[in-house]
């Protein structure tokens, strides 16, 4: 085998300043490699199976240099190189989020984003079970332009920028995370083997064959459910008018005011495919100007098309549906937009509280209120399940960290956790095991490892109830008891209908705040909000204790503390109330004479949660509870 490098050192690579760096890959066994760089030279010889690593030693940041590895035979020269800070960017599909979902907010962001400085490496989704993988398929450097911003991590390009615009040191950032994956997926086999049931698992998986038999069957049920579907579809039937088609005449269909649930549209639980259509007036001024359709979210997937034009479609409910719509594609008066929806489970919607508008730079038209729809075709059963096997223990361990073990980093974000909510129990020592793991591989100590603490999701109650949602950020808080651990509270970030929430911005900063004191090492710094200390029991009032306090507890906006709880030993809680005295909250309820157990937030969205500290960083949930 001729000189090959691993993926990750290539041109535009960041190396990780004040540690020794590893440049390895593979050659001829027992043939001799030289790298040069900064005017020095480390020599090694592959071994017989053709590897070889060499160690160069802690170097100062700078750039952009350039090196040189050589054989016998060949010579390859790596250029543009820094060395900075290197970030590894893990978890589901909020660190994923890419600023292409958000570039209509982070418009003036992204035109001044022009940064040589900041570079991403986006590691690409592989899973494995059969072992650690050694190399990565494919992916390069690339730096901060408006042609490439677009693909960084929101929350890694924000945290990154905030580091730069304080250190001016520069930042790489290892893009190493996959949407829906619960923590098992990023647990390697030698952590699994303090969680039986998931080990069971991957010992099925590694068996040959038995993904392709699975993904087989699973495809051909799928694609047959697609097909029936798309053949008994009314509003596509060949030799008939399409319902697309600007000159159908619909004025037999009902009406119906989005946005809706199918359940809110007396459609029950119909599984399938319906049609939406709406004429709108547009005005002779806006005729010949690239405009804009946002139409909030759909459940599940959408066909969208604007006077018989396709101007858009996603295939699954998250992403916003957000269509460029061209120049020459609307004309003077009534324009026709239609909408295929497909609903997998009967569960079809129009999410609420989202845009739902056509517009250009200075003309909109709100496209809620009176739509006509008709039902195109009914499947008799739910779409076919599909397994997800990069949500399987061990297998993004596997394919995508293995791979970048040997690469020293200065630490990791991460932002994942949805995907535990429905079993939050084990989630506390799962995150453990995962963090002590990746350390030991990575064999660089206690490297600072940050994480976003869940943001507030679905529909506000106006009682204290049970919430998995508020167990995983429990368990989450609890996992700061890891030396060289910081939690980004975003408890105040979310929103309720989306669990993707838009304000990637200050959860990056917020991440970037705890890197430069756990990281960088600015002691004094507050970096955290209120964090729950201990509680004391004095006659009907719990005194609550905070540490990240910074110079004072505050409710607000001013006015009362609002989301505390309080219960007696029956754990049946109601609310309480609070008030901060000398940075403690004491917490109480007049109906309660004994109490025992305070919450605070605990909720999916705890609406109206007001406890900061004076730096203006929320508190974390918490509850007294053991």
């Amino acid at each position: 085998m001729a000189l090959r490098l691993a993926r990750l050192i290539s041109d535009g690579m960041v190396l990780q300043r004040d540690q020794k760096i590893k440049i390895w890959g593979w050659a001829l066994p027992e043939e001799k490699v030289t790298v040069h760089f900064l005017d020095k030279s480390y020599s090694t010889v592959a071994n017989t199976d053709g590897k070889w690593e060499v160690t160069l030693p802690e170097l100062q940041a700078g750039g952009p240099y350039f090196m040189v590895i050589e054989t016998f035979q060949k010579s390859i020269t790596i250029n543009n190189i820094l060395i900075g800070d290197v970030w590894v960017c893990s978890g589901q599909s909020n660190m994923v989020l890419p600023m292409e979902r958000v570039k209509d907010i982070y418009e003036e962001e992204i035109a001044n984003c022009d940064n040589p400085f900041i570079r991403q490496f986006t590691v690409p989704d592989r899973y494995d079970f059969k072992g650690p993988q050694e190399d990565l398929e494919e992916g390069s450097w690339e730096p901060v332009t408006k042609d490439t911003i677009l693909r960084f991590s929101a929350v890694g390009y924000f945290f990154a920028k905030a580091l730069f615009e304080k250190y001016h040191v520069p930042i790489g950032l290892i893009k190493a995370c996959v949407g829906g994956t619960p923590i098992e997926a990023w647990l390697s086999e030698d952590a699994l083997q303090q969680f039986p049931e998931n080990l069971k698992i991957l010992e099925q998986l590694k068996i040959d064959g038995y993904i392709e038999s699975i993904k087989k069957k699973e495809e051909a049920e799928i694609n047959a459910w697609y097909e029936k579907l798309n053949k008994e579809d009314k509003g596509m039937k060949k030799g008939e008018p399409a319902w697309f088609d600007p000159n159908y005449d619909d004025s037999d269909w009902q009406t119906v005011k989005l946005p809706a649930s199918w359940k809110e549209m007396g459609l029950d639980s119909l599984k399938g495919v319906v049609w939406f259509r709406k004429k709108v007036t547009v005005p002779a001024s806006v005729v010949g100007k690239p405009a804009k359709l946002y139409m909030g979210t759909i459940v599940d997937s959408d066909h969208t098309y604007i006077n018989g034009t396709l101007v858009g479609s996603t295939s699954y409910r998250y992403p916003p549906r957000k269509y460029e719509v061209p120049a020459h594609l609307l004309k003077p008066g009534e324009n026709v937009i239609a909408i295929r929806v497909v609903s997998n489970d009967g569960n079809g919607e129009f999410v609420k509280g989202k845009p739902y508008k056509l517009f250009t730079e200075d003309y909109q038209i709100i496209l809620e209120g009176e739509w006509k729809y008709r039902v195109g075709a009914v499947a008799e059963k739910p779409l076919p399940s599909m397994t997800f096997f990069e949500y399987k223990p061990a297998g993004l361990f596997n394919g995508m960290i293995a791979p970048l073990l040997k690469f020293s980093i200065k630490g990791v974000i991460w932002y994942q956790g949805e995907s535990n909510t429905d079993n939050p129990k084990e989630y506390h020592k799962k995150f453990c095991a995962l963090i002590a793991d990746w350390r030991q591989k990575w064999g660089q100590g206690n490297f600072p490892f940050l994480y976003v603490q869940l943001a507030n999701f679905m529909e506000a109650k106006s009682q204290p109830s049970e919430s998995k949602w508020a167990e995983l950020r429990e368990q989450q808080r609890k996992t700061l008891v890891v030396p060289n651990t910081g939690m980004a509270v975003t408890i105040d970030l979310g929103e309720w209908n989306d669990l993707h929430p838009s304000n990637k911005k200050d959860v990056g900063e917020r991440l970037a705040l705890l890197a430069r004191k756990i990281a960088y090492g600015e002691e004094n710094l507050v970096a955290s909000g209120p964090l729950y200390k201990s509680a004391k029991i004095e006659g009907n009032k719990v005194i609550i204790e905070f540490s990240e306090v910074g110079s004072g507890l505050v409710a607000k906006g001013g006015g009362e503390l609002k989301h505390f709880a309080i219960a007696g030993s029956d754990k049946k809680f109601t609310w309480a109330k609070a008030v901060i005295e000398d940075n403690k909250v004491i917490v109480w309820n007049e109906s309660i004479s004994n109490p025992a157990y305070v919450r605070y937030a605990w909720a999916d969205n705890p609406e109206g949660a007001n406890l900061y500290n004076k730096e203006g960083l929320p508190a974390s949930p918490f509850t007294t509870e053991d």
